[in-house]
């Protein structure tokens, strides 16, 4: 396996990681592996972003409780593009409550990953969350 490869498959695995520790509320586990100057970019304001650690954190709580109401939250699909030391991950995500989804059952939320390298482990610098706006 090549060094780019052995790097997709980290960043890859990190994803699903991230994914399965927001549908379990583990906030240690959403916190992992995210930069302290991580700057989010979400559906729900503020609108110039969540910016540090500490903001980070803070933004989850809300949404387990969103997501233990019943609401989904599963990758569909992703794709990983990794150098030596940054890479991006996009990816698709069925992400919503039962009603929302059977009502559009191909709405996709959309993911976007910006990470670097330090001291031998990716950490997540950049996430951005969208829906597309429907007509």
């Amino acid at each position: 396996m090549t060094t780019q490869e052995q790097n997709e498959k980290a960043i890859t695995d990190l994803v699903t990681r991230w994914a399965a520790a927001i549908r379990a509320a583990d906030l240690p586990g959403v916190l992992a592996a995210h930069a302290n100057d991580i700057v989010m970019f979400d559906v729900p304001p503020p609108q110039d972003g969540v910016r540090g650690m500490d903001a980070y954190r803070e933004v989850w709580p809300p949404f387990f409780r969103w997501i233990a109401s019943g609401s989904t939250f599963e990758i569909v699909h992703l794709e990983v593009t990794a150098g030596t030391d940054v890479a991006f991950a996009h990816a698709l995500l069925r992400c919503g409550e039962p009603e929302e989804l059977k009502a559009h059952p191909d709405r996709r939320l959309r993911l976007t990953l910006g990470l670097r390298k330090e001291d031998g482990e990716w950490l997540v610098t950049h996430e951005h969350h969208s829906f597309p706006i429907e007509p």
